[in-house]
């Protein structure tokens, strides 16, 4: 690359060697004598007038296309360095300028910085090619501009062989903050990275996500495409096209591709926000095209042509749509707007522009201020020739105040920056150096002075940081209309340290909140409670909403991924924006299936006190005395009671004392209640049973209290080991999707199974028991009553089984209590209800004489039918015919199976009721 600039420098001294300037100042556009000399480049021309595609011979070509914008940049920097000069700054040391004219062309600009880096502004020495530049000594000490990157870049690279300071006012390529590349260039204005930045910032604020942008074909274009495509990537903002213009109005195909990238503009009907970076009059072409094509959008201008009053004074600018840019911060003008008010027109060649600026409202001196801009571009794309006469000057005095027009606040604010910079440079070299004279130091040595000045201006401090960018920041500006014209007015500030919009106007507020309320996306946007589904598309922005799924939420629009919930503690239906808390379910106690067994419950209570009641009051009679006494009675009843009772520990918020106590209540209470029972149908089957072997099982096996005691026993050490080792605990059921199951959970399967299946092997037994003496007396058959009991309880824990095991929520502690009603019930009815009918409804049955005529008749006829079981038996052994006796006398046989009748009846009566015995004669039993 060096070799390449020092052939390109070579080629341009062959070049002015072989073709002379006329005179030393030909070239230069504007000039004044100083001690320190400060070039400029400035693009006051548009283009290079040509009638070729391309040139054929190496020579500059005529400038034509006069830019009032620019020109204003020109006198900016002229009126800075005058404020310096009148200043006590630089005490006895004046600065001079030589200004340029790029014409907005490469080549132009690099023949003007030849000029700046030779010894004497003339044709003969332009720059002497040595190997160490050091001591080098050029008439220019720094250059300010040029104004656009592509130029700034080859002059900076040109530069760069002297270590020119180079301090550009409007050159934003991120490129140029590359200090490798590019060691001499500073700028007062922050590159491009930031104006990106602040651009997607305000396109993701107002919420859209589908634009287009259009740049120009060179590095300052495709620089700025490439910053913002990695700025809207990391943003999730969508570019829908990407439009490229020739740089330069000198290419002929301008014209094809602002047509083609408006028919782009129109084929995307859903892109309503584009990005510009364009120079203005690629603007200026653009808009006057799309204002012919009906196309209204919203721009995004760029720092470029954001305060472009030429743009603004299109006709009918209004139709274009809504314009927002970014500009750089704007200073104090009031200084400026007074020079430009006293400018005087002198005839002199040392400002050409000015001249050709008086010359131009001359000619337009016929058309009124509206449509002077468009004159006076119109005029300046041929020749003219500068004649002093006075009709020019006195146009030129009645409307200075047209420039003010034009004037771009933040250009202007950074043209004064960059000459304060260079002055403050200046002032701190010359403290230990005589400044007047202009070999006093060397260009690099001023560079790196300016690398470290710090200066204040409006109460402001200003410095360049470590890439040599002075970061002053952004106006974030909106076109209006007002009173029929074009106005552009500021909306906020954006702040580069911070990435944010200083807003302190209401006004500019409610602004901000209109730009919402623009629509630029490829798809509809989700709503919370929906998420984005992406298609094949190679856009991520164009996408289908869908809802959320179950506890799943989005709380935000076009939200990527819905949030999932705390599935432990939170729930959410499909297409929820919150997660809800879930809610805290248990049997409480007004819960109407609650209610409704809490009320069995309470009559079973009921059934139990007046059951004790009626016994209490009937105590001496048959019933209640052969129902094994009121003992057994009101342990029974006093088990049911406590059963009935533990059901509400089934009810209401569970806690570690409830869920230990319920269990083990009903397995012992529950247990002691079948081992009464179990007993009686011992006592039963024994007083009633007629076969011998049987007898002195039973007799062996009845021992009442010690069996009872045994078998509670038994489940109090099963539950005591449940309670210690595995204790049943209150736990968080999060298993449901919307609620927690507040509920007990038993600690120990196995030792729940255990609890209910000792219970079981009782009730089985006792149920066998109860089985084999079911063949009673009709009035005392308790033994049938039992077995129906228990065949209720085993019907009832059978089907409890796979019910609780498939059973969940809060209605499973429902399930036991209803298990445990109907097996108190069961029980209680079968063994109780009937005697209290006999007792109440029955009362000549309940009577002795009534009670032992029963008994008398069962067991004469039980005792009968074993005699004669016996008598066939012996006969059958013995051989001994069973004859009828005769009247007269008694066969053996038969005695033998009287006496076997007496000894059968007696034991039941003994058994059975020690009163039969005594009220039954003897001679009552020998006459059946």
């Amino acid at each position: 690359m060096a070799l390449l600039i020092i052939l390109i420098i070579c080629f341009v001294i062959i070049l002015a060697s072989s073709q002379p300037c006329q005179t030393p100042d030909d070239f230069v556009t504007a000039t004044s004598p100083g001690h320190i000399m400060i070039g400029g480049l400035f693009a006051i021309h548009e283009k290079m007038l040509s009638s070729d595609d391309y040139p054929r011979r190496p020579e500059i070509q005529k400038c034509v296309g006069f830019d009032i914008s620019i020109f204003l940049h020109t006198l900016a920097m002229i009126h800075s360095i005058e404020m310096i000069n009148n200043s006590t700054l630089l005490s006895g040391v004046k600065l001079g300028y030589e200004i340029y004219d790029t014409c907005t062309d490469v080549t132009v600009a690099m023949a003007a910085a030849l000029r700046f880096l030779s010894k004497f502004n003339c044709s003969r020495e332009i720059v002497e090619l040595k190997c160490d530049y050091s001591s080098y000594m050029p008439r220019v000490k720094a250059v300010i501009g040029a104004g656009y990157s592509e130029i700034t870049m080859a002059v900076s690279r040109m530069l760069n062989l002297q270590l020119m300071p180079q301090v550009s006012y409007e050159s934003t390529a991120e490129i140029l903050s590359d200090k490798i590349r590019f060691p001499s260039f500073l700028r007062t204005v922050p590159s491009d990275f930031y104006q990106t930045k602040a651009m997607v910032h305000l396109i993701q604020k107002s919420g859209w996500n589908w634009i287009g942008i259009i740049t120009t074909d060179d590095d300052y274009g495709r620089l700025a495409l490439n910053t913002f495509a990695i700025q809207t990537a990391a943003n999730n903002v969508c570019i829908a096209f990407k439009e490229v213009i020739p740089a330069f109005l000198s290419d002929n195909t301008i014209e094809v591709r602002i047509n083609q990238a408006l028919e782009k503009i129109i084929a995307e009907a859903q892109v309503n926000v584009i990005v510009v970076f364009l120079r203005q009059f690629h603007v200026f072409n653009l808009f006057n095209k799309a204002i012919e094509r009906n196309v209204n959008k919203t721009w995004i201008a760029s720092d470029i042509w954001s305060t472009a009053t030429k743009i603004t004074t299109i006709p009918n600018i209004k139709r274009i749509g809504k314009i927002v840019g970014f500009t750089f911060t704007r200073g104090n003008m009031s200084s400026f707007h007074s020079f430009l008010q006293n400018l005087h027109l002198f005839p002199s060649d040392n400002n050409k522009p000015l001249n050709e600026y008086a010359m131009l409202l001359s000619a337009c001196a016929h058309v009124k201020d509206s449509d002077l801009s468009q004159c006076i571009s119109n005029h300046s794309q041929g020749t003219l020739t500068y004649k002093a006469n006075k009709d020019i000057e006195r146009n030129f005095s009645l409307r200075n105040d047209f420039l003010w027009d034009y004037t771009e606040p933040g250009f202007v604010h950074s043209i004064q920056l960059a000459v304060f910079a260079l002055g403050y440079a200046v002032q701190d070299l010359c403290q230990a150096q005589d400044c007047q004279n202009p070999n006093a130091f060397q260009p690099w040595e001023l560079l790196d002075v300016l690398k470290n000045v710090t200066f204040t201006d409006g109460g402001n401090s200003f410095h360049f940081d470590a890439h040599g960018d002075m970061n002053t920041g952004y106006d974030v500006v909106l076109w209006k209309e007002i009173n029929g014209h074009m106005t552009i007015t500021r909306l906020a500030q954006y702040d580069l340290k911070n990435g944010v919009f200083i807003i302190t106007d209401q006004e500019a507020k409610n602004e901000f909140r209109n730009l919402k309320q623009i629509q630029s996306k490829c798809s509809k946007e989700c709503s919370p409670g929906q998420m984005k589904k992406t298609t094949k598309s190679q856009h991520i922005c164009c996408y289908e909403c869908v809802d959320c799924p179950e506890n799943h939420y989005s709380n935000q629009t076009d939200m990527d991924h819905c949030l999932l919930c705390n599935n432990e503690t939170h729930w959410a239906p499909v297409r929820s924006t919150v997660c809800f808390e879930k809610e805290v379910e248990y049997l409480s106690w007004n819960d109407s299936l609650a209610i409704l067994l809490m009320a069995l419950s309470l009559l079973g209570i009921m059934f139990v006190l007046a059951i004790g009641i009626i016994f209490t009051r009937n105590l001496n009679t048959p019933v209640v005395k052969s129902s094994g006494g009121l003992t057994v009675c009101y342990v029974i009843l006093l088990c049911h009671f406590l059963n009935f009772a533990n059901t509400g520990f089934f009810v209401g918020e569970p806690q570690d004392f409830t869920c230990k106590t319920r269990q083990t209540l009903f397995g012992v209470s529950f247990t002691l209640c079948i081992s009464c029972i179990l007993m009686k149908s011992l006592k039963i089957l024994l007083a009633f049973s007629f076969d011998p072997k049987l007898q002195n099982f039973l007799k062996c096996l009845y021992k009442p209290i010690p069996i009872i005691f045994t078998c509670t026993g038994i489940q109090v050490v099963i539950c005591t080991l449940w309670v210690i080792l595995a204790a049943p605990t209150v736990e968080e059921n999060v298993s449901l999707p919307r609620v927690i199951i507040l509920e007990c959970e038993e600690g120990s399967v196995l030792a729940f199974g255990t609890m209910l299946g000792y219970i079981a092997i009782l009730a089985f037994i006792c149920f066998i028991f109860a089985f084999k003496g079911r063949k009673l007396p009709e009035n005392y058959n308790e033994a049938k009553f039992i077995t129906f009991g228990m065949l209720i309880y085993f019907i009832a824990w059978i089907i409890f089984i796979p019910v609780y095991a498939t059973t969940f929520g809060k209605y499973l502690p429902a399930v036991e209590i209803i298990v445990i009603l109907i097996s108190n019930y069961g029980i209680l009815c079968c063994m109780f209800f009937p005697k209290c009918y006999v007792i109440l409804c029955k009362q000549e049955t309940n009577t002795k004489s009534a009670f032992l005529k029963m008994i008398y008749s069962y067991s004469s006829h039980s005792a009968g039918s074993l005699a004669m079981s016996h008598v066939s038996l012996d006969s059958t052994n013995s051989n001994i015919p069973m004859t009828n006796p005769s009247p007269g006398g008694k066969s053996a046989a038969w005695q033998k199976s009287k006496d076997l009748e007496e000894q059968v009846f007696g034991r039941i009566c003994r058994e059975n009721a020690t009163s039969i015995s005594k009220t039954l004669p003897r001679k009552r039993i020998s006459s059946i």
